[in-house]
């Protein structure tokens, strides 16, 4: 290849979709490479790696974007759906409002998702919320159980065509499921049939969520769910997503942090937010330097809307001081490359995702990766 560049991975396909995709970029002047093929069966190659320089990557997006082709092939091509998990409390009014607010800004529907347990068997759980006013003692059977969460969708429903008819929320298109099973469970595997643009979920104040710890709805969704969420806590300032201006994006300081911000920009594809780019990484003082530099270029480069700066936060007190930098610098938004970790991992280990969430109550985009 002639160019010098860094080449970046655009995607992970079998080896037919992967030579699919190198034939429509070659078409268009992108040159691409497959890396992690198999030279003696290539046909049998299941991970087969796509890779282009990096300042194609905007236009390597829009062609895959507009190729009815790869459209036609790729089973997990999102419906524009936004799938907003609720339990009929305030914060999951609040997570409608920004939920309908992304439906109206990127022309998807709304696809509001309950599931109830029978009272039988749910002590057996760790649920992030108490589900029902009735004492479970009174409720016979699961056909009531199921009786009072319709009820509960009904009017929860009637809430928000009185709120649209007020305009005090967009009117877009919304339909509603009510299901059996473990919350995060059903919405993990829903979302898998689905494959919303956005899962968008209330949380609890901090406080609360701190008490919860594992038994939170909202992070196990986070470390299995392969869609980006959203989560509006309970005390977020802004209403809409217009609101939010000034954003943290955390960086890996690699290639996955290009395709991460990509999401972020079609979700909030409007003038005026201010982000700033916080590294999170093992990387050596003069590796963070220089990697952080050039996405830095690359970002004022591409993404001219926006106003980008970067900031470091030191490793010893790193929560303690980030909610003084979100205070100080009034953050609207937490952006968050996650990657997927293990019971294990969560426990010993627990994913930046998992820190933001129980230790702030600024709203989060995670992204996985």
């Amino acid at each position: 290849m002639s160019k010098q560049s860094k080449l970046i991975t655009i995607a992970i396909h079998t080896y037919e979709k992967a030579v699919i995709l190198k034939t429509l970029l070659e078409k268009e002047g992108v040159e691409t490479v497959l890396h992690n093929v198999n030279l003696i069966q290539p046909v049998i190659s299941s991970g087969v790696r796509v890779r282009i320089h990096e300042e194609d990557l905007p236009l390597a997006l829009k062609i895959i974007e507009s190729s009815s082709i790869l459209k036609q092939s790729d089973d997990e091509l999102s419906s524009g759906t936004v799938f907003i998990p609720i339990d009929f409390s305030e914060y999951s009014l609040k997570a409608c409002m920004i939920g309908f607010d992304f439906a109206c800004r990127t022309g998807g529907d709304v696809l509001l998702f309950h599931t109830f347990i029978d009272h039988h068997y749910s002590g057996l759980f760790p649920l992030e919320s108490d589900e029902y006013e009735t004492n479970p003692k009174e409720v016979t059977s699961r056909a009531e159980v199921e009786r009072i969460a319709n009820e509960k969708m009904n009017a929860f429903k009637s809430s928000l065509v009185q709120m649209i008819a007020d305009g005090k929320m967009p009117d877009v298109e919304f339909t509603s499921i009510v299901t059996e099973g473990v919350p995060e469970n059903e919405i993990i595997d829903y979302s898998k049939e689905i494959h919303p643009s956005i899962i968008v979920m209330g949380t609890r104040g901090k406080s609360k969520k701190e008490a919860d710890l594992l038994g939170s709805v909202t992070a196990e969704v986070l470390d299995a769910c392969k869609h980006p969420v959203f989560t509006v806590p309970e005390n977020m300032a802004v209403e809409h997503i217009g609101g939010v201006r000034n954003v943290v994006f955390f960086s890996n300081l690699n290639q996955q942090d290009l395709l991460s911000f990509d999401v972020f920009a079609k979700l909030f594809n409007y003038n005026g937010l201010s982000i700033t780019i916080i590294p999170i990484t093992e990387k050596k003082e003069n590796e963070i330097s220089d990697s952080l530099e050039a996405l830095l270029r690359y970002c004022r480069r591409h993404y001219l809307l926006y106003d980008f700066k970067t900031a470091y936060i030191g490793d010893s007190n790193f929560l303690d001081d980030f909610n003084e930098y979100v205070k100080r610098e009034k953050i609207d938004l937490i952006v968050i490359p996650n990657k997927k970790k293990n019971i294990f991992s969560r426990l010993f280990r627990p994913s930046m995702a998992h820190k933001m969430l129980f230790h702030s109550d600024t709203a989060m985009l995670v992204v996985p990766v």
